[in-house]
């Protein structure tokens, strides 16, 4: 038998000690927030991404009564982005969330059909993208997907040699 050991890098910084594009990242995505559309979950996520020529691009949650019909803001984010901008790779992306009582205490990571975007959006770009997850406490800085997404499943395992 054999054990293997990951080590995933993360970050944690306080809003205060990020840089002001990081700043201005996290409060669009924030921003975002605000245009969810969850009346079941009652949960809102914003997401904001930084394209290569400077283009903030926003998405949030849409939800639906068939609840698979919905998507996530990560999602909408990078789809819009990818569809609009199809040469200008995702260099940062930002996610915020808050329920009825306000932002939360700790970052909210995407979920599992989320980081699989992600990480087809860097397989796209052919490069890492930052990843911001923002909460009251603290605000994590992810260096790419493969730290979201240890063990990942892209096109290299489809490609037939």
């Amino acid at each position: 038998m054999k054990e293997l050991k990951i080590e995933i890098g993360i970050r944690a910084f306080r809003y205060e000690e990020l840089e002001e594009l990081d700043r201005k990242l996290i409060d669009a995505a924030k921003e975002a927030t605000n245009r969810s559309y969850a009346p079941y979950s009652h949960f809102s996520v914003g997401a904001a991404a930084l394209l290569a020529n400077g283009t903030i691009v926003t998405g949030s949650n849409q939800e639906n009564a068939a609840y698979p019909s919905g998507t996530c803001a990560e999602r909408t984010t990078l789809f819009y982005a990818n569809s609009q901008y199809p040469d200008q790779p995702v260099m940062t992306l930002a996610i915020a969330a808050r329920s009825e009582s306000g932002y939360l205490e700790s970052p909210i990571p995407p979920c599992g059909a989320c980081r699989q975007v992600l990480l087809e959006t860097e397989q796209r770009y052919q490069q890492p993208m930052r990843i911001l997850l923002y909460s009251l406490n603290d605000i994590y800085v992810i260096e790419g997907t493969k730290d979201l997404l240890p063990l990942s499943f892209g096109k290299d395992f489809l490609e037939t040699k």
